[in-house]
């Protein structure tokens, strides 16, 4: 049987439970650190997601399949506007 990949809220929540277990002090430094190293890796794939997120939300195709920079859409409706003034 297939393992299910975590989710993102998944993955945020155990990193949220490493930090807690991590602040609290009372963890061996064995463990410790491999909670740690959990964590590490945990915020990589988190970023991860978050920057593919991002570039998904920033470029968006056109009808003929071209990538635009949604950010400079945005500027140029912007510059449309302060012409029309």
């Amino acid at each position: 049987m297939a393992k299910e990949t975590p989710t993102f809220e998944d993955n945020m929540n155990h990193l949220e439970q490493i930090v807690n277990q991590l602040e609290n002090g009372d963890v061996p430094l064995e463990k410790a650190l491999s909670e740690f190293k959990k964590g590490v890796g945990l915020s990589n794939r988190l970023q991860k997601t978050l920057s593919q997120a991002e570039h998904t939300l920033t470029h968006m195709e056109t009808d003929d399949d071209k990538e635009v920079n949604f950010n400079q859409h945005s500027n140029d409706d912007q510059q449309n506007e302060s012409d029309k003034q």
